[in-house]
């Protein structure tokens, strides 16, 4: 079975807390065997193997693309291990201080290793893969998250029945793709679960964006507000960038113009508190080309569009 592997620098620099300006090692090991190659790890955002499997590649955080070619291929990988050097009198005690990532393509085997599990499947897929683990779990020791849409706290609770009484500290999970960027709005329901699990958890998921614990009858509304909600702001984006360029711009450019006026936007809103109408205000002069444009959105179902598209994606 092949596989692919891609790790994003926020869950590294969150959970291994590297330092900024240390040269890495990424050793990669099978059969007895190992690989090294140096990394600058703080400059890159990803890494992931070539579809052939023996290109390891990573890349910038300014897109740039940096390639190394490796020995081995992704199916007979154990493990990689990200090492960063230590003081010279930490180093009298160990060279380096090492973190690593374990490889499978077995659920059963994956769930035994971490502290907080994390399943990150197709809803159709949920149930099977949960019976698939829950017999390895440790109920008293391990913490369950479930990312997946549609899915019920009863459910979960029944696909995890070990027939024993007991209940493993699980939630429900919705964030949006703009986790990618560690910018995700984060929807997180306690299913079994005390409030310092929860804290805990929550902490981990707002290392890669904002989190908001709510509860489960609120989930849908959030699912459609931010999961889908992000791709009816990029409708924005193309349906404004389009005008952009009937205004006579070339295409990139009049992305870029309004990929930043919504970020400045956006950045306005959250630094001064101001309602999204208070804001207007400072923009919308007296029979001038603001107040215009927006009357003219609003004669062709703007708001109310939006409100429409909102509802019915929480159906």
């Amino acid at each position: 079975m092949k596989m692919k592997l891609l790790l994003t620098m926020m869950a590294l620099s969150s959970c291994l807390m590297l330092n900024a300006q240390e040269w890495m090692k990424v050793h990669g090991n099978y059969g007895g065997e190992s690989w090294t190659f140096p990394l600058q790890i703080d400059k890159m955002s990803q890494f992931d193997f070539s579809d052939d499997e023996t290109l390891f590649r990573g890349y910038t955080q300014n897109g740039a693309e940096k390639e190394m070619l490796v020995p081995f291929r992704v199916e007979m990988l154990d493990s990689i291990s990200f090492a960063n050097g230590l003081t010279d009198e930490e180093k009298g005690h160990n060279k380096y201080r090492v973190f690593t990532l374990n490889i499978t393509t077995e659920n059963g085997v994956a769930a035994i290793w971490g502290d907080i599990v994390i399943v990150v499947v197709k809803p159709w897929l949920v149930e099977q893969v949960l019976r698939q683990i829950k017999e390895v779990l440790d109920y008293d020791k391990q913490m369950l998250v479930v990312v997946a849409a549609g899915i019920k706290s009863e459910q979960l609770t029944a696909w995890l029945d070990k027939g024993d009484g007991k209940t493993i500290p699980t939630w429900l999970c919705i964030p949006n793709i703009a986790i990618a960027q560690l910018a995700s709005m984060t929807f997180l329901v306690p299913v079994h679960a005390a409030q310092e699990q929860t804290a805990q958890v929550k902490a981990l998921l707002d290392t890669m964006g904002q989190t908001i614990i709510t509860e489960e009858r609120l989930l849908g509304a959030g699912t459609t507000l931010a999961s889908c909600g992000i791709a009816y702001a990029m409708r924005y984006v193309r349906a404004a960038s389009e005008g952009g360029v009937e205004l006579g711009f070339k295409a990139d450019d009049a992305k870029q113009i309004v990929l930043q006026t919504m970020k400045g936007a956006v950045e306005l809103l959250q630094a001064t508190g101001l309602h999204p109408e208070a804001a207007i205000d400072l923009v919308t002069t007296p029979g001038g080309v603001t107040i215009k444009g927006l009357n003219e959105m609003e004669h062709a179902g703007f708001t109310s569009s939006v409100i429409r598209g909102l509802k019915a994606g929480a159906k």
